[in-house]
């Protein structure tokens, strides 16, 4: 049974689609379910460093409330979190930390050149999660 249920959310409709999916799920197990973004500023020359990052931040958890409110709304428990660094680390960070049961999450299915150029988030948060992690391969909106 899966008492908590971690989500990685990056701000894209393609991430988003895991969680029609997981509110089944976590409907069935009554789960908590935890949002989590991880940000990361682009400085760029003259831009004050801190002040980027709290930027993104802010707006990871404008984001996060959002969602956490619809979901409140349909009846789920929500918690929210925003961390700052390398996007795969920190979501096995998080998941070691808070004892989450499950990580589920969408993938872009990327593949090939596209895969290697960009690396893969999702394919790093299985090779390395001590997790059960449930994966959907999004597909774009036309």
């Amino acid at each position: 049974m899966y008492k908590s249920i971690l989500v990685p959310l990056d701000g894209s409709s393609l991430a988003e689609a895991i969680l029609p999916e997981i509110e089944k799920v976590a409907a069935c197990m009554k789960a908590q379910l935890i949002l989590l973004r991880v940000s990361r500023a682009h400085v760029f020359p003259g831009m004050d460093p801190i002040d980027a990052e709290v930027d993104v931040v802010r707006k990871a958890e404008e984001y996060l409330d959002g969602i956490a409110k619809q979901l409140s709304h349909r009846g789920f428990e929500v918690e929210v979190h925003v961390r700052y660094g390398d996007v795969a680390d920190e979501i096995l960070s998080h998941s070691k930390r808070n004892e989450v049961d499950l990580i589920a999450m969408s993938t872009h299915g990327r593949s090939g050149l596209g895969r290697w150029l960009l690396g893969s988030v999702a394919e790093k948060i299985v090779r390395h999660s001590e997790k059960p992690v449930l994966m959907l391969r999004a597909q774009e909106q036309e």
